[in-house]
C-alpha cells in the first residue's frame, strides 16, 4: 500500500522502480519472466516490506489499528507512512513531491506492457488521481483507507481506521520520524548490494 516510499527508494533507476512497484503483483516464480534488475525491484520491495513490518517503531504504531483490524494493522501503517513521507521537508518539498509523482508515472508508462493485470488495471486511477502526490491531503488518505478495507477478504468499514488517524496523528507521525531514517539507510544499502 505504500507505493510512495516504494517509487522514492528506488532511487531512480528505472527498472528497480518497475519490480518495486509491481512487486505485489508478482507471485512466486513469475518473477523470473522479468529483466534482472526488473527482479531486484521486486526483491527490493519485498526486503523493505519484511523491514517495516518487523521494526520495533511499525509495531507501536500498529498498536493504535490493532484492536479494530487485527492483522490489517500493518496495511494501515503503510499508507500512514506514506502520508507523513509526502509531507516531510527532509524528502520532499510541494514542487520537489510533484515533479516525483510526474516522474514516476513517466517512468512507469514505458513499461506499461510489463505490468501484471492488477496493475495494469489499477495505474490509470494512480496517476489520473495523483495518489503519489495526493498522500500529502487527509482526504485522499481517508480513501486510501476505504480502498484498503474494500480489497480485504475480512473488513468491512475504514472510518475507523480513519478516526484512529486523525486522534492519533500527532503519536503517528512521532512513529514516522523515528522510523523512516532507518528505513531509507536499509534501502540504501539494500540497494547498493543488488546493483
Amino acid at each position: 500500500m505504500n507505493y510512495l516510499a516504494h517509487a522514492y527508494l528506488s532511487f531512480n533507476d528505472p527498472e528497480v522502480l518497475l519490480g518495486n512497484m509491481i512487486s505485489d503483483h508478482v507471485k512466486g516464480r513469475t518473477k523470473f519472466d522479468y529483466e534482472l534488475r526488473v527482479q531486484k525491484g521486486i526483491m527490493l520491495h519485498r526486503a523493505i516490506d519484511t523491514f517495516t513490518d518487523q521494526h520495533h517503531v511499525t509495531k507501536t504504531a500498529m498498536k493504535f489499528f490493532k484492536p479494530a483490524y487485527g492483522l490489517y494493522a500493518g496495511a494501515f501503517v503503510d499508507v500512514v507512512y506514506d502520508h507523513f513521507l509526502a509531507l516531510d521537508k527532509n524528502e520532499f518539498s510541494m514542487d520537489s513531491l510533484y515533479g516525483f509523482s510526474q516522474n514516476t508515472y513517466m517512468l512507469l508508462e514505458r513499461y506499461r506492457d510489463q505490468f501484471p493485470p492488477r496493475f495494469q488495471f489499477m495505474f490509470p486511477f494512480m496517476k489520473q488521481h495523483d495518489w503519489l502526490f495526493n498522500y500529502r491531503n487527509r482526504w485522499a488518505i481517508e480513501r486510501s483507507f476505504h480502498a484498503l478495507v474494500n480489497r480485504a477478504a475480512y473488513l468491512t468499514e475504514g472510518d475507523t481506521a480513519f478516526s484512529c488517524f486523525e486522534k492519533h496523528y500527532e503519536s503517528l507521525k512521532e512513529c514516522y520520524m523515528l522510523f523512516f531514517p532507518d528505513l531509507k539507510a536499509f534501502a540504501e544499502n539494500n540497494f547498493k548490494s543488488l546493483t
